[in-house]
């Protein structure tokens, strides 16, 4: 007797084929039905979400495109098994964090205002100074120390772009190991960091772990980088310290979000804000979608998956049963 196919829902999309080779007994479905047992949540089904799991009583594992699951995570059944696409997203955020951190470093947003004022900004360069800059000092990244909160393998990819340009990278994980220091050294190192770069997942632990206090103690002129949840900031402290100029800060996220029209962040000084795009660049999804064909692999073949973040330590597929 032949067994079933395993039905996989996975939307009709072009990086569809970056899924790879599967094994026969696979069916791949764009429709939902009962009898799904591997969802691989792209953009299109997310919009369905949470109606979507409804129309899935057999569903086992949820295989999402996004490095982050916290968005839907809540709505999934207790049963079923969320893994993230991390590592997909590893290479668009990394370089949105060493450009961003050269960009506020290097005050290009400040020289950027001035070209559309058609002002020559001379007095920047010390060589042609005839007086002093309203700018700041203008820094490169050679010596400076840089601190990873969240020390993945997003802060791992960040780590590996920024130390050919001579940083001193120190992650902080939430364990000791290593390549990291565990939570507890946060206080003695947040006032030796140049940037603090957040990569942090958000739990009741992490938001508003960048409060007014943690602000107080960085380095003065230290450049604050967010690229997780903007939840993980208190917006108000953020903006007093913006103001203050104490600090500068980088922001893919912010809250809330998306930032209202008015939002006194939009008009904050030191401040370099895009909208949630650091990992959006055109490969990603080719990335998540190979991921995932890795996956289904591993599920017919019984072997743990990758990057669980929900439903237990790992699920076995048929090959396992």
């Amino acid at each position: 007797m032949t067994a079933a196919p395993v039905k996989v829902l996975v939307e009709d999309v072009p990086q569809r084929s970056e899924l790879g080779p599967l094994p026969d007994n696979v069916e791949l479905v764009t429709e939902p039905a009962p009898d799904v047992e591997l969802l691989v949540l792209g953009l299109g089904l997310m919009r369905q979400v949470p109606a979507l799991f409804g129309e899935l009583a057999g569903l086992r594992v949820i295989q999402a495109i996004f490095a982050g699951v916290d968005g839907f995570v809540a709505s999934v059944p207790p049963a079923v098994v969320v893994c993230s696409a991390s590592g997909a997203h590893d290479i668009g955020v990394a370089e949105w964090v060493l450009a961003t951190l050269l960009a506020l470093r290097r005050r290009l947003p400040e020289l950027l205002e001035r070209q559309r004022h058609g002002e020559w900004a001379g007095n920047v360069n010390e060589s042609t100074a005839t007086a002093s800059s309203a700018l700041g000092p203008i820094d490169d990244l050679d010596g400076s120390t840089i601190l990873v909160l969240g020390y993945g393998s997003i802060g791992r990819a960040v780590a590996a772009r920024l130390r050919p340009f001579g940083a001193r990278v120190v992650g902080i994980a939430r364990h000791a190991r290593e390549d990291a220091e565990p939570p507890e050294a946060l206080e003695r190192l947040l006032p030796q960091a140049d940037a603090v770069v957040v990569l942090l997942p958000l739990t009741a632990e992490t938001e508003r772990i960048v409060d007014g206090d943690f602000l107080a103690r960085m380095k003065p002129g230290a450049v604050l980088v967010n690229a997780a949840r903007g939840r993980h900031v208190d917006t108000d402290a953020l903006l007093e310290a913006l103001h203050a100029g104490r600090i500068r800060a980088a922001l893919d996220v912010t809250d809330p979000e998306p930032l209202p029209p008015g939002h006194p962040l939009w008009s904050a000084p030191n401040v370099l804000i895009t909208p949630h795009l650091a990992g959006g660049v055109r490969t990603w999804q080719n990335r998540a979608y190979r991921l995932a064909g890795d996956q289904i692999r591993r599920y017919i073949a019984g072997e743990p998956l990758l990057n669980v973040r929900a439903g237990g330590a790992e699920a076995p597929g048929r090959g396992a049963r």
